[in-house]
């Protein structure tokens, strides 16, 4: 088990159960009590590596004083050959527990066994879930939002499949719509502009500004010359947004895997269309009473789906009625389906048809209002997307330099591009602060401190911890001294307070997976690979490696290596560099 920590706290319950066990035995105790306490890590070190709550929580059951219940369960527990080398009493009653040198050797044992994976979990027990993540309209070049939550959603996948799921990558490309005709039409009309001239044509009030789209209405004329002056919308329509996804979808895919970032699969909304499953999912929804019809379009009954939703999470109806629920156009009086429709039939594919147990989406957080309905669809469908549907809100990215914001507007065409930020900053550091902070919280963006070659910048401080271990072991092997098995280590040598805390902070590792993939949040990879280095650096400045005690210095030197192990890990989950050299 590489879950030291959760192995050590399950074998405290073990261990102060038995205790109880013999002393009931003994008379001391009344048999046959359930007694339920806490299990917890101390705030400081000096009370235990783990405090129980037993003796308080078993004082009524026993009838007995807290204090007098630990003392007869000290008295009983049996130690030798456990995690554990001593406990003892403290405050009203706790039984404080002290790691035994075993437990650290087990540390480097379960990083030295295997490194490439320490940290694995079973919490996914090989069920299958898609992370779908950035899935940004084919209709301009990727931007800085498109930015993190390309790496939010890359890393989360990463992770989830460290804690045992199946994790699956996708893109949903809306290469339909009306975005699509909005796209077709802005580049129209830039290519009738090249034509009549600027003055002469007008362009889309609502239309596309970027230089982009006139990079493209330049192609299309180059390629066919005026020949599409006089054609009809149709025509027009059809082989302009063709012509221009044809060119930004493999932009995109550029951008992406120069960002680090591989898909598993791109998936086309006209699929949905053109195979018929939009209308057969709206379909089974009308089967299932869930639709209306009302001047002429069909709607969804989004008002009572998202009342029941709300009371099976605990409204009353009462409640649920006072809210201002609206309903959803699913098809449009003119026979058209809408995003929405398109959206429901695209997650029940996810479900139904590719039989995913889970589905993650990163959002941007101007679509919150839209994550409740999504859900209740999929309820009405008894797909039961209110608990296998989990959408992740990213917030906005505030691009800051010389301590001023950038200011961006896709709309003006002076959007910061994926492609250009990573001219200005290395992949590792754009990789590294786009995940810096929760999904949840806005993000700074310093493109100053990106840069830096200093402790002040988050990726290089941990960079520079790897970068600083392996330029101690070639030297201390240059010396003589090579990194020993985990085997022939005493663990016992490692006494100073840095060291053990050294240690604590790698048996975290697999726990922070663990919560990570739980709470769909892989920043907690970036703080813990923070305070990971931090750890070391403290180590490395108070406690030499080349030392006279063969003991001492064989501890220290697999001390250090199982840390390098650990930080090029971790930062492989990231999709960051480990660098031997800075």
């Amino acid at each position: 088990m590489s879950n030291l920590i959760q192995a050590a706290r399950e074998q405290v319950s073990q261990l102060t159960q038995a205790a109880y066990e013999k002393a009931a035995s003994e008379g001391l105790f009344p048999a046959g009590q359930e007694i339920r306490g806490t299990v917890e890590v101390p705030k400081d070190s000096k009370n235990g590596d783990f405090a129980s709550s037993f003796a308080m929580a078993g004082a009524k059951a026993l009838r007995m004083a807290p204090r007098q219940i630990a003392q007869i369960i000290l008295d009983h527990l049996e130690l030798e050959g456990t995690l554990f080398q001593r406990a003892e009493i403290a405050g009203p009653g706790f039984l404080n527990f002290f790691y035994a040198p075993r437990w650290y050797g087990e540390v480097l044992g379960a990083v030295e066994e295997a490194p490439d994976t320490y940290g694995a979990c079973g919490e996914g027990a090989g069920r299958k879930v898609m992370v779908e993540f950035v899935s940004a309209n084919p209709t301009g070049p990727m931007h800085m939002g498109n930015a993190r939550g390309g790496v939010l959603g890359d890393t989360l996948a990463n992770v989830l499949r460290r804690a045992g799921w199946d994790a699956w990558k996708e893109f949903y490309i809306n290469d339909a719509g009306n975005q699509v005709d909005k796209f077709a039409r802005s580049i129209h009309a830039r290519y009738m502009q090249l034509i009549l001239g600027e003055d002469n044509y007008p362009f889309p009030e609502d239309g596309y500004q970027g230089g982009d789209i006139k990079e493209l209405a330049q192609a299309f004329y180059e390629a066919h010359g005026d020949s599409y002056k006089d054609a009809p919308e149709g025509k027009w329509l059809d082989e302009m947004s063709r012509f221009g996804l044809e060119r930004n979808i493999p932009k995109m895919k550029d951008d992406l895997r120069k960002y680090g970032i591989e898909y598993d699969q791109w998936f086309f909304e006209s699929e949905l269309h053109d195979s018929g499953y939009v209308a057969e999912t709206v379909a089974l929804l009308t089967e299932k009473g869930w639709t209306y019809e009302k001047e002429g379009a069909l709607w969804l009954n989004t008002t009572e789906l998202l009342k029941e939703k709300f009371i099976r999470e605990g409204k009353t109806r009462e409640q649920a009625d006072k809210l201002d629920l609206k309903d959803d156009v699913l098809r449009r009086a003119n026979g058209f389906y809408t995003y929405f429709a398109a959206d429901i039939a695209y997650h029940r594919n996810k479900f139904e048809k590719r039989g995913f147990d889970k589905v993650i989406n990163v959002w941007g957080a101007d679509h919150h209002g839209h994550v409740a309905r999504l859900q209740a669809a999929l309820d009405g469908l008894g797909l039961d997307g209110s608990n296998r549907l989990v959408i992740v809100l990213m917030q906005l990215v505030n691009l800051l330099q010389d301590g001023k914001p950038v200011r961006m507007s896709k709309r003006t065409g002076k959007a910061i591009a994926l492609h250009d930020l990573l001219d200005e900053i290395s992949v590792d550091a754009a990789r590294y602060y786009f995940n810096n902070r929760a999904a949840t919280s806005p993000l700074d963006f310093d493109l100053d401190l990106a840069v830096r070659q200093d402790s002040d910048n988050p990726v290089y401080y941990v960079q520079y911890a790897h970068a600083r271990i392996c330029s101690l072991l070639t030297r201390m092997k240059e010396a003589g001294a090579g990194v020993c098995p985990a085997r022939e280590v005493d663990a016992c040598a490692l006494v100073q307070p840095e060291e053990l805390a050294l240690v604590k902070t790698i048996a975290q590792y697999p726990e922070e997976i663990r919560l990570a993939a739980r709470d769909c949040d892989p920043s907690r990879i970036n703080r813990y690979l923070t305070a990971l280095a931090g750890d070391f650096h403290r180590f490395y400045n108070a406690c030499r490696c080349m030392v006279d005690d063969p003991c001492v210095q064989a501890a220290r030197l697999k001390l250090a290596d199982s840390v390098r192990l650990v930080l090029a890990n971790g930062l492989g989950l990231l999709g960051v560099t480990a660098p031997n050299k800075m």
